[in-house]
C-alpha cells in the first residue's frame, strides 16, 4: 500500500494549508499518515493516546491563567468554600462547548473563525476575528499583569522580567516545529500541578471542601449580588469565547482526523479535570489561609493571595504560589495569542501552522509577535488602568459568550459542514440550555458593570423571569420541532462515518436561514452591539474620572 501524499489529502479536504495534512507529530509520538491499522492491545492504544494528547490538556490548562487565579483565590479568600459547587456544574459546559469544536476541528479542517464567515458571511467573519482580536489583547495584559505579581514577589526586577517573558513566549512559538511548541506547553502543563504540593503544605479540611462541592449554597451573610458577582466570574474564567477558536484550530494544526476522535476526547477530559480538581485545590487552600485572620473578606490581587499563604504555612509556599501563577500566565498568554492569530490567518487566507518557519508563514507568527508586544508594552506604561482592563476583559468575555456558543450549535448541526458528525436531540437540548443560562448571566454581568447598585432582589428577578422565559421558549420549540417534517438523516457506515471530511468550501452550497434564526442573529447583533458599547463607554468613563 502506498503512503498517501499530504497535498493529495488536502486537495481531497477544505483544509486551506498543505501543513494540515500529514503526519501527526505530538509532543509525546508520532502516528504517520498511513498507520491507519486498528488499535490492539494496550500499549498501541496508549502510545497512540499520548501521541494525540495536547489540544485538550493546553486549552483547559491554558485557561486555569493568570485571572483564574485571582478569581478562584478571591473565591477562597472573601468566601470560603462555599462556591466549590459551582465548579461541578461547569463540567458539563466545559466538555459540551469543547467537545463540539473538537468534532469541527478533526472533521473540517477549517479553523472557526473562517467557518462563521463562510456559513454566516463577512459581518459575522469579521465581527468574530475583530471581537476576538480585542478582546484576546486585553486578555493577554492580564497575563502579563500576572507575571508582573508573580515575580515581583519572587524580588524580580519588572521591566526585565516582562521583556524576557515576552521573548520566551514568542520564542516558544516560534521554531517552526510543531513538536517543540507542544513539548514546551506539556511542560507547563507539568508545572501547573505545583497547586498539589501547595494544597498538601497547607492541607485546608478535606471534608469541608466535598461537602461545599455537592451542597450548593451562597456565603452566609453575603448578599445575593455580591455572590452572584462571583459565581459569573467564575463562568467566565472558566469558559472563554478564545478556548473555541484555539482548539478547533490546534487540532487541525496537529492534523487529527475522525479516526482517533475518541483519543482527542480523552485528552479533552484529562484536561477538564486537571482545571476542576486545580481551581478547587486553590479556592481550598486560599480559603484555608485566610479563616480568622483579618484578611479574610479582603481580597486584593495573586500577590495578597501568595503573602497570606506564606503567613499561613511557610515562606515555600508563597514562593510555590508565585512559580504556579508565573506558569499559569506563561501558558496563558501563548495560548490564547496563538488563538488570536489562527483565526486572523485563517480569515485573511494566509499560511498559518506550527510547522511553518518565519520564512513561510511571515503574517502568523507577526500578527502573534505584535500582540505579544503590544499587550507587554501596555502593563509597563504608567498610568495605564490595569484594574480596569481586567474588569473590562470578564465582562466583555460574559457579553461575548453566548454569542460564540450559538454559533458553535449551528455549525454543529450544518450537516454540509459536519455530516454523520451532527449534534443530536440531546446534545442540541443540552447546548439550548446552556446557551440560555449564559444569556441570563451575560445580562446581570452587563447590569451590574452600568448599574453597580443592582440589588439581589433585582438579580433574582432576572433570573426568575429569564427561567420562565426559557421553559415556556423551550416547550414551543418541543411541540414545533415535533409537529415539523424534518428530512431524515443519511445513513452512514462505521467506516464511512470514520473517514468522512468536509468537502472544500467552495463546493458547499450557502445555508438558509429560517426566518426565525435571522430574527434571532439580528437580536443578538443588536444585543451585542449595545452591551459592548455601553460596557466600554462605562469602563472608559471610569478611567477618566479617576
Amino acid at each position: 500500500m502506498s503512503r498517501p501524499d499530504a497535498e493529495e489529502v488536502v486537495h481531497a479536504s477544505a483544509a486551506l494549508d498543505s501543513a494540515h495534512a500529514g503526519d501527526i507529530r505530538g509532543g509525546l509520538g508520532t502516528v504517520h499518515l498511513d498507520d491507519v491499522g486498528p488499535r490492539r492491545g494496550a500499549r498501541r492504544r496508549l502510545m497512540t493516546l499520548l501521541a494525540i494528547v495536547g489540544p485538550g490538556l493546553i486549552v483547559m490548562v491554558g485557561d486555569n491563567d493568570a485571572g483564574a487565579f485571582s478569581t478562584y483565590g478571591q473565591a477562597g479568600q472573601n468566601f470560603g468554600t462555599r462556591l466549590v459547587w459551582t465548579l461541578l456544574l461547569l463540567i458539563p459546559v466545559l466538555y459540551v462547548s469543547q467537545e463540539m469544536v473538537l468534532r469541527l476541528g478533526v472533521v473540517t479542517g477549517v479553523g472557526h473563525a473562517r467557518l462563521i464567515l463562510e456559513r454566516f458571511g463577512r459581518f459575522w467573519g469579521a465581527f468574530s476575528v475583530i471581537d476576538l482580536f480585542i478582546l484576546n489583547a486585553l486578555t493577554i495584559v492580564t497575563e502579563f499583569i500576572g507575571i508582573t505579581l508573580a515575580t515581583s514577589y519572587l524580588g524580580l526586577p519588572k521591566v526585565p522580567a516582562v521583556i524576557c517573558a515576552v521573548l520566551i513566549i514568542i520564542g516558544a512559538v516560534s521554531t517552526g516545529s510543531f513538536r517543540r511548541f507542544e513539548r514546551i506547553c506539556l511542560v507547563l502543563v507539568v508545572g501547573s500541578l505545583l497547586v498539589i504540593p501547595i494544597y498538601v503544605l497547607v492541607h485546608p479540611p478535606l471534608g469541608t471542601i466535598a461537602h461545599d462541592a455537592i451542597a450548593p449554597g451562597l456565603p452566609h451573610g453575603t448578599s445575593v449580588s455580591t455572590a452572584m458577582l462571583l459565581i459569573i466570574g467564575i463562568v467566565g474564567t472558566t469558559v472563554a469565547p478564545w478556548q473555541l477558536f484555539f482548539q478547533q484550530s490546534y487540532i487541525i494544526d496537529k492534523r487529527i482526523t475522525p479516526r482517533f476522535i475518541n483519543y482527542e476526547r480523552i485528552d479533552l477530559w484529562i484536561g477538564i479535570a486537571i482545571v476542576v480538581f486545580g481551581a478547587g485545590m486553590m479556592i481550598g487552600f486560599s480559603a484555608e489561609a485566610f479563616a480568622g485572620t483579618s484578611g479574610f473578606g479582603h481580597f486584593t490581587d495573586a500577590a495578597g493571595i501568595a503573602s497570606g499563604l506564606s503567613a499561613a504555612s511557610s515562606r515555600i509556599v508563597g514562593v510555590l504560589f508565585a512559580v504556579a501563577l508565573l506558569d499559569a500566565s506563561t501558558i496563558g498568554a501563548a495560548a490564547v495569542g496563538l488563538s488570536t492569530a489562527y483565526a486572523t490567518a485563517d480569515v485573511l487566507g494566509a499560511t498559518h501552522s506550527l510547522h511553518r518557519s518565519w520564512r513561510t508563514a511571515k503574517g502568523f507568527y507577526a500578527s502573534y509577535a505584535g500582540l505579544m508586544v503590544v499587550s507587554a508594552t501596555l502593563v509597563l506604561l504608567p498610568g495605564v488602568p490595569l484594574g480596569l482592563i481586567t474588569e473590562g476583559v470578564q465582562t466583555l468575555a460574559g457579553v461575548l459568550l453566548p454569542s460564540a456558543v450559538v454559533f458553535l450549535l449551528l455549525l454543529c448541526n450544518d450537516r454540509a459542514v459536519v455530516g454523520p458528525w451532527a449534534n443530536g436531540r440531546g446534545m442540541n437540548a443540552l447546548t439550548s440550555v446552556i446557551i440560555w443560562v449564559l444569556i441570563l448571566l451575560s445580562v446581570i454581568l452587563t447590569a451590574s458593570v452600568l448599574f453597580p447598585s443592582i440589588s439581589g432582589t433585582q438579580i433574582e428577578a432576572v433570573l426568575g423571569g429569564g427561567g420562565a422565559i426559557g421553559l415556556v421558549g423551550g416547550a414551543v420549540l418541543l411541540v414545533r420541532s415535533s409537529r415539523g417534517r424534518a428530512e431524515p438523516a443519511p445513513t452512514f457506515s462505521a467506516i464511512q462515518r470514520r473517514d468522512w471530511r468536509m468537502p472544500p468550501l467552495t463546493l458547499l452550497e450557502k445555508p438558509e436561514l429560517s426566518r426565525g434564526r435571522k430574527a434571532g442573529l439580528i437580536a443578538m447583533r443588536a444585543y451585542l452591539a449595545l452591551a459592548v458599547v455601553l460596557v466600554v463607554t462605562k469602563v472608559i468613563v471610569v478611567a477618566v474620572s479617576k
